[in-house]
Formats: structure tokens, C-alpha cells, sequence
């Protein structure tokens, strides 16, 4: 279903509308089978038309990072869910105090109801039909709110969930911001929001009066520390691949990398080598993703202007004299040696493809240096010195981690996507998002034969001897 925008007084009927099916009747094992495999199908059967969407809504988007990100991610999702859903969903056996046998306890994991899921730009499939997948799989029905950014993906996604899904089961609102904010404001049983974390506060504000339950996937400064020793090309290679792809426009990209001193130089060299190597041309080059609009380059080229001025030494990889086409903004892959602290660049997200690359002079000084900071979405380690690289893990604390390199851990399906205080709350993916959107609830069976009739008044001699026996 297609629901355009709302005032605010217009989504509370669509969402009792929900409500009152899943009420009727909640989906059953088949039923989410089902649904998951018409999803799956659906996505299969538009892949091509979903790449282009995307690409249009960025002005250039690589088709091959849409289908490896954006597709592929969520078709991979999907077939984990459908391959242990009936384990998951199967009652889990716990004990009883001994004092209550023979009753037996279970833990049964209800669906919550009416889940809502507010999702970004930067991956507008993905981030949209995976928690949708992982609340399906735990059998509520769903609204989803794909950004306003990328609007013909929205459309689509809209037009893909109308063919799987009755209006009743799944729907899908667009509209601008003001309908985003009145939709985090709906009673939902749990909301799922990915973004920054300035709009997260405001998220989780907006569903406290309701007393909605929030999952924030939002996003921070994560750090690379390269170790004394480590081989810095291949770090240099790994970590070029994380933040270039989709032109830094990821959550758990590198955000800034921490290097030795001594080898901060020949760390940029290898870096700037990678890039070369991977985008020979960089203003027409369909391998390269465009900035999503103009609002997000104007602050990127601010973010370079402001460190210039503060004496930063700026490098970038422009290998083209001519401008990208009209309508594509382009930011070439950027190194920034040591900004200090104080530079824009430093204090936020960077969500681009700026890299920020900062000396130091012992490992315990690095640790500390990321300790300081607010928890990050992601750190990656580069260390093959197995007690330094344990210390390493015990002093830092972060939503993920990977070693000797980025971004893959965010597409495993046993490892939960979720971050900590600034960079978020929550986790889903697999059996975490299974998890997150069901109610693990807990029931015990009393058995014919048992003794709470001693524990009724009034009380006597043998209730005397039983609160004293259990009682010692």
C-alpha cells in the first residue's frame, strides 16, 4: 500500500487499521513463511528496476553497490530467516524453583503487534526490508517510512510491498519530515529508527509519551587503529575499501583511522595507492557513488574548507579535469592530515568519503584517545599481536567490531547490528532482530499434584514448619 503524505490526525486510522488485523489474527508459522518468500521473490523480480531507483535518487549510485549492499543483504536475510524460523518460534524449556515441582516452566516468543520502521537514505533497501523481514519473522504486521531523500526508491519499495503484502499486513507512508516526525509520535509496539544521532533524540522523545519501545540504529565517529608493526598496506587497502564504498555514505564506515606516528606518511601513500587503483576516474566513473544531494556535498566541501583554514593539509584524488554531469555531486576521496580536535571534521559523523588521519604515540595513548570519545557504531582493530589486540578488545566498548578489516561484520547473520548510548540502542539481524521484535513470554504450568495448598490460611503448624525450613 501506498499511503502519501499525512497530516498527523490521518495515520492513526491506518494504524488501528493494522492493529485490529493483527488482532484477529496473528501470523502463524505458514503464514510468515509465506510472506517471507513473496518478499524475497518480490525483491529477486525488481532487482534491476531497485538499482536504478537508487541511482537516480543519488544522481549516481553504482549499480554493483546497490546489488551487493542493498539486494543481496536483504535476499541473504531473508533465506537465514525463513531456515531457522521454526527452531526460533519453537517454546524453549526453563526450570522451576524446586520448591514448585513437579510444575514446569517455558519461555514462548510472542509477536508484539504493530512494529513501525523509520529507514534512511544512504541503503533505502536494505534498511527498510531487513528489520521488515526480522518483524515479519516474528509476526506483527508493519508500517515502514522510507526517507525523503530517495523518493523514486520509496515508490518503489511501496509499489514492491503492495504486491506481497494486503494494506492490512504491511504499508508503507511517505511524505517529507513532518510526516516522519508524526509517524515516530504513532503508538507503535516497538519502533525501529536508523539515522543520526541528533534526529534519534528527537525520535526517542516522540515515542516516550506512548511508552513505545525504540531500537536506534544511529551512527558516530568509529575509529580505525592501526597497531605498531601492522602490515600498513593492507591496512590501508581494507580500510579504503570501507570508506569508499558508496562514497563514505555508511553508517559503520571508518570514520577517522589512528596511526603510529612514524608511519602516518606511508600510510596515506598506501591509502591514496588504493584509491587510485580502484577509481581511475572519479567525476564520470559509473564505479563511483555520487553524494546523495547537494544539501550533503555543500556540507562536506564546508567540513575541507573549514580544516584548510585551520592549516590542515587537505589531499584529494582527482584524477579528471572535467566536472561530473549535471545534477551529480561528486566529492573525490579526501585524506586530512591531523585536524585537531577542534575541526568540524572531528566532531561529527563525517558520512563521506573524508578521511580524517590522526597520529600517535603509543598504542595505550590511541586507546585512550578513543576511550574519550563517545562510543562509536564500529571500531576496527588492526593488529596481529594477539595480547595487545585482546587488551585492546577488553578496554574498548563499541555497537560492532572487526579485525584487520571493515564493514563485513555489519552483513554476518550471527553477529547483531546495534550500537551503544550515542551511536545507538537495540540490536536486530537474525535471530537478534527475531528477538527484538517478539516478547519473550514466560508461562508456567502448575501440575495437578502440588503444595501450594500449604501456603493458603489459614495457616497452621505445618505452614509454621515449611516458612521455617525454607527459610534457613
Amino acid at each position: 500500500m501506498d499511503t502519501p503524505a499525512h497530516p498527523d490526525h490521518d495515520l492513526r486510522p491506518l494504524l488501528d487499521q493494522v492493529r485490529a488485523a493483527h488482532r484477529r489474527q496473528p501470523p502463524a508459522y505458514a503464514q510468515r513463511m509465506a510472506d517471507l518468500e513473496r518478499l524475497g521473490d518480490a525483491v529477486r523480480r525488481h532487482k534491476d528496476d531497485l538499482a536504478r531507483a537508487v541511482s537516480a535518487d543519488f544522481g549516481r549510485r553504482s549499480r554493483h553497490e546497490t546489488l551487493a549492499a542493498d539486494v543481496m543483504t536483504t535476499l541473504d536475510e531473508i533465506k537465514h530467516l525463513r531456515k531457522n524460523l521454526r527452531r526460533w518460534m519453537r517454546p524453549q524449556r526453563r526450570g522451576v524453583n524446586l520448591t514448585f515441582l513437579p510444575a514446569r516452566g517455558e519461555i514462548r516468543q510472542q509477536p508484539l503487534g504493530v512494529v513501525g520502521i523509520v529507514a534512511p537514505w544512504n541503503y533505502p533497501i536494505q534498511l527498510a526490508l531487513i528489520p521488515l523481514a526480522d518483524a515479519i519473522a516474528a509476526g506483527n504486521h508493519v508500517l515502514v517510512k522510507p526517507s525523503e531523500h530517495t523518493p523514486r526508491t520509496a515508490e518503489l519499495l511501496a509499489r514492491i510491498v503492495g504486491e506481497v503484502f494486503p494494506p492490512e499486513r504491511v504499508s508503507v507512508v511517505q511524505g517529507d519530515a513532518t510526516v516522519g516526525a508524526a509517524f515516530t509520535r504513532l503508538a507503535f509496539d516497538h519502533l525501529l529508527f536508523t539515522g543520526s544521532t541528533t534526529v534519534g533524540r528527537a525520535v526517542m522523545a516522540a515515542a516516550a509519551p506512548n511508552l513505545t519501545p525504540v531500537t536506534l540504529e544511529l551512527g558516530g565517529k568509529s575509529p580505525a587503529l592501526i597497531a605498531p608493526g601492522y602490515p600498513i598496506e593492507h591496512a590501508a587497502e581494507r580500510i579504503a575499501a570501507g570508506k569508499c564504498f558508496n562514497a563514505g555514505q555508511t553508517c559503520v564506515a571508518p570514520d577517522y583511522v589512528l596511526v603510529p606516528r612514524e608511519q602516518r606518511d606511508e600510510f596515506v601513500r598506501a591509502y591514496m595507492a588504493s584509491v587510485r587503483r580502484r577509481y581511475p576516474a572519479v567525476s564520470a566513473n559509473p564505479d563511483y557513488s555520487a553524494v546523495v544531494n547537494h544539501r550533503q556535498a555543500d556540507r562536506l566541501r564546508a567540513w575541507i574548507d573549514d580544516a584548510r583554514d585551520r592549516g590542515v593539509t587537505v589531499m584529494q584524488h582527482r584524477p579528471d579535469s572535467d566536472p561530473p554531469p549535471p545534477g551529480v555531486e561528486v566529492i573525490p576521496p579526501t585524506v586530512l592530515l591531523d585536524p585537531p580536535d577542534e575541526a568540524m571534521v572531528m566532531q561529527e559523523e563525517i558520512f563521506g568519503p573524508l578521511l580524517p588521519v590522526k597520529s600517535y604515540d603509543s598504542h595505550d595513548a590511541a586507546i585512550a584517545y578513543i576511550q574519550g570519545r563517545d562510543r562509536p557504531l564500529a571500531f576496527y582493530a588492526f593488529d596481529r599481536d594477539r595480547r595487545r589486540l585482546q587488551r585492546t578488545l577488553d578496554a574498548i566498548v563499541a555497537g560492532s567490531v572487526c579485525v584487520n578489516d571493515t564493514i563485513i561484520q555489519f552483513g554476518q547473520h550471527d553477529l547483531p547490528v546495534g550500537g551503544v548510548g550515542p551511536s545507538g540502542m537495540g540490536h536486530y539481524h537474525g535471530h537478534a532482530g527475531f528477538l527484538t521484535f517478539s516478547k519473550p513470554m514466560p508461562v508456567m504450568y502448575q501440575s495437578r499434584l502440588n503444595s501450594m495448598w500449604v501456603f493458603d490460611p489459614p495457616y497452621g503448624k505445618l505452614a509454621d514448619f515449611m516458612v521455617k525450613l525454607l527459610t534457613r
